[in-house]
């Protein structure tokens, strides 16, 4: 399977959806935070994704999610707190930035956090078939 990414941009979802590639990641990136991509059951001819990540210590307010041309940016920042005496720390707790790329048609439809865990579902309605008549002019 040949990897690439487009320049400047982050992982690519929606692309080539039958094929293996679904997600394709950059070289060298970072792995923070981990998360998991799923294929739901297609309802009346519209396809459903679901991007997971898992984002324990976060809470609502820590994280953002948005849509900024043709990429979903998924970004987490802990809000100061008093740190207590660790023995051991193996729960990461630091901001991170997570870029995926859109495949024209996918649309975001609704974000939730749940058990340490976000949760972004993506749909890609079935589009339909226009037919265009274009009129033929008589030339002079």
């Amino acid at each position: 399977m040949t990897r690439s990414r487009l320049p400047g941009e982050g992982f690519i979802v929606g692309f080539n959806l039958g094929d293996a590639g679904l997600v394709q990641r950059p070289r060298g990136g970072d792995s923070y935070p981990p998360y998991d991509i799923e294929r739901l059951p297609a309802e009346s001819g519209t396809e459903h994704l679901r991007i997971t990540l898992a984002v324990a210590g976060f809470s609502e307010e820590e994280l953002d999610v948005s849509v900024e041309a043709r990429q979903l940016i998924v970004r987490g920042r802990q809000i100061d707190r008093e740190e207590p005496s660790y023995l051991f720390r193996g729960i990461a707790a630091r901001q991170f930035q997570r870029i995926f790329a859109l495949d024209d048609g996918l649309e975001v439809t609704r974000a939730s956090l749940r058990n340490g865990l976000l949760s972004i579902d993506l749909i890609r309605p079935e589009t339909a078939q226009v037919v265009r008549k274009i009129n033929i002019s008589a030339s002079l």
